[in-house]
């Protein structure tokens, strides 16, 4: 049996998604919930599915070996980046090669990097105009949004498209593909 972590900073939506999928799951539970944020509604929806919860904040994340201890003793083999606004340390990026997914509401690179999540991103789509948006998943590297890309999914926009508008599209293709590509990488796992 497999052990995934989730990271998340928000509501979870995504979050209660991979919860869902890895449930009753026969080759991976998840074990594990991380949050920087103690009123995150992600809390909330992992108590529904008994996931036990780690509430930190920045320091404990970036100045100590923690986290990764806490990852560690509760054998994780996958992190799942579900709405986590804080970078990834080094130490987790070492420790974890190749195990670290992501999801960002935009096709990347573009709408991508620092200050970019959320209905920021939309805002900026709606901005420039674009005809298309959709979600890219992929692995984390030190760079914010810059890992190897594992899968982008693309919806189209129309001119009458607010930024909520683009959010609900978006927001679809991540709760359909998101668990598909997490389920895909628990059963590359050696």
């Amino acid at each position: 049996m497999k052990n995934i972590a989730v990271f998340a900073s928000g509501s979870g939506t995504n979050a209660e998604k991979i919860f869902e999928k890895f449930q009753n799951h026969p080759e991976a539970r998840v074990k594990l919930l991380l949050s920087n944020n103690p009123k995150a509604g992600v809390i909330a929806r992992a108590a529904k599915y008994n996931i036990e919860v780690c509430v930190f904040d920045r320091s404990i994340l970036t100045q100590t070996q923690d986290i990764l201890n806490t990852l560690q003793e509760q054998n994780i083999d996958l992190i799942v980046l579900a709405g986590f606004l804080l970078k990834i340390p080094d130490n987790l990026l070492k420790a974890y090669p190749d195990r670290i997914v992501n999801i960002h509401p935009a096709l990347l690179p573009k709408y991508g990097g620092k200050g970019m999540y959320g209905i920021n991103v939309h805002k900026a789509v709606v901005a420039a105009q674009e005809k298309q948006s959709g979600i890219s998943i992929h692995l984390c590297n030190e760079n914010y949004d810059e890992g190897k890309m594992i899968l982008q999914v693309s919806c189209e926009l129309t001119e009458e498209d607010s930024p909520t508008d683009v959010a609900a599209k978006v927001q679809q293709l991540e709760h359909k593909y998101y668990p598909e590509v997490v389920e895909e990488l628990v059963r590359q796992l050696k």
